[in-house]
């Protein structure tokens, strides 16, 4: 995997030189207890919990229309929607003469330099799976974060940043992890994202310095963080994970929410290639993920790599037959939009069209609105549009974090409902070896036809059956805007 990742945005950002502020040292705590979110807590309930439906293999609509079903989805007593596994860090937007040297010795000293002092805070965001959780909360989600944080200021900001979006967070280490106390392995992951004079941006962390992950330190799961997976009806992980917990601890966690009926989503990412060819616990880990996973969230290009196929559709298919417990597999297509794929069923959702800013975190945001859909048992083309809409609405806006789209932008965008469609590109898309299966279309308008095996599905009337539920969120006060 390279060290060095650039991408180009279409927004600048201001330069800021080292702050003259030094960090205060502080000695780091061994482990966070569960902190409640603001304004609710999650995992210090005590009464009666949400009793919720086993998850059916797929969910569809019944004979092309959608239905509306706000039936929730899950095993046993489930009291929070969604968990998130690890890739807890704060990202450092700093605009730069050059991006680091390509030496990795030159590179981790620049690293080293950056990181004597904190920059400005204006110039700090919550990253990660922070996205995710952040964009899931803003969907009415009941959300935790579990992973390491350090006790520094910016792991208090991180901190401060996830409870004032309502997220409760559980710290994974504990008394009985053996590492020296003022190692840096302690402090929070910063990810350093530089921009140059040309609008390139490189990402850099002290993860890529190190064929151990950040937190490797980290052997067990504690009872708080099993008490968290117990209690989710979601546990999301992805590939970035890797770079800070072990293919072990990791695959543990898997193992157990598997043993306590909680449902996984793993989105591998870009690190899904290097996974492949990577040591082999980390091989081993990766083909779990696959195979264990109800829900696998890849790009096209994603899903080519792990499959060697290269049409979206066929690659998903592949992986739902290697799937021992795999529901659905969703591939994003960027700017044309996202397929569902079941065993019986292929969903197909056009993009929104929008003004792209930033499309860092999108793909965040994305997995938090699909979340949203499997809990509450949304028809899957509808499960796309809304994803598409929230992806869409981050894309409109400049970075993650506290960035990424609100509940208030998504509504917005929905009303509009301006699909960017592209009759040509689906056609080619959808094999021709589809017979069996049906397939639905969201269509800006009803196609009529004599072709009953696909389905098109008016977005104005899925546009109709959503808004009435996000704008009971709204007026419930659920989600921050």
């Amino acid at each position: 995997m390279p060290l060095l990742h650039l991408i180009t945005l279409k927004t600048p950002v201001p330069y800021h030189g080292p702050s003259l502020l030094p960090i205060s040292p502080q000695r780091p705590s061994l482990a966070h207890p569960i902190i409640p979110p603001i304004p609710r807590s999650v995992l210090g309930c005590r009464g009666v919990g949400i009793q919720v439906s086993p998850p059916e293999h797929g969910s569809g609509s019944k004979n092309g229309v959608v239905q509306q079903d706000w039936k929730l989805r899950g095993v046993g007593v489930k009291d929070i929607d969604v968990a998130t596994l690890g890739n807890l860090c704060v990202d450092i937007v700093l605009s730069v003469p050059k991006l680091p040297p390509k030496n990795l010795h030159d590179r981790k000293a620049y690293m080293d330099r950056l990181s004597a002092s904190p920059p400005d805070k204006k110039y700090w965001e919550a990253g990660g799976n922070c996205n995710m959780a952040i964009a899931a909360a803003r969907l009415g989600l009941r959300c935790v974060s579990i992973g390491h944080v350090g006790n520094e200021l910016y792991g208090n900001f991180l901190l401060d940043v996830l409870r004032d979006e309502g997220i409760s967070i559980v710290g994974m280490s504990e008394d009985t992890d053996v590492v020296d106390d003022l190692s840096a392995s302690y402090e929070t992951l910063l990810c350093w994202v530089l921009v140059d004079p040309l609008q390139r941006h490189g990402f850099c962390s002290r993860a890529d310095f190190s064929k151990e992950p950040a937190f490797s330190w980290l052997s067990r799961l504690s009872e708080d963080v099993k008490m968290a997976v117990k209690k989710s009806k979601i546990l999301f992980c992805n590939g970035y994970g890797f770079d800070e917990l072990s293919p072990k601890l990791i695959t543990s966690t898997l193992e157990f929410a598997v043993e306590v009926g909680t449902s996984i989503f793993f989105d591998p990412g870009p690190r899904g290639k290097s996974l492949c060819n990577g040591t082999p616990e980390e091989q081993r880990a990766l083909g779990q993920f696959l195979r264990m996973s109800d829900v696998l969230l890849l790009t096209s290009d994603e899903a080519e790599a792990l499959t060697g196929i290269k049409n979206p559709i066929i690659a998903g298919q592949e992986l739902l037959k290697k799937g021992v417990r795999t529901k659905w597999v969703i591939v994003k297509m960027g700017s044309r939009g996202s397929i569902l794929i079941t065993m019986s069923s292929v969903s197909c959702a056009p993009a929104f069209k929008v003004n792209v800013i930033d499309t860092v975190g999108c793909g965040d945001s994305f997995v938090a609105a699909i979340a949203f859909g499997f809990i509450h048992n949304i028809p899957m083309v509808s499960s796309l549009a809304i994803a598409n809409a929230v992806g869409a609405a981050t894309a409109m806006g400049c970075g993650a974090g506290r960035n990424v789209a609100t509940l208030e932008k998504v509504i917005e965008l929905m009303k509009v409902a301006d699909l960017n469609e592209d009759d040509k590109f689906w056609k080619e898309m959808l094999p021709e070896n589809l017979d069996s299966q049906e397939i639905t279309f969201l269509s800006k308008v009803v196609v009529n036809g004599t072709n009953n095996q696909l389905k098109h599905i008016a977005l104005q009337k899925v546009v109709s059956e959503l808004l009435p539920k996000l704008n009971s969120l709204s007026a419930d006060g659920k989600v921050l805007s």
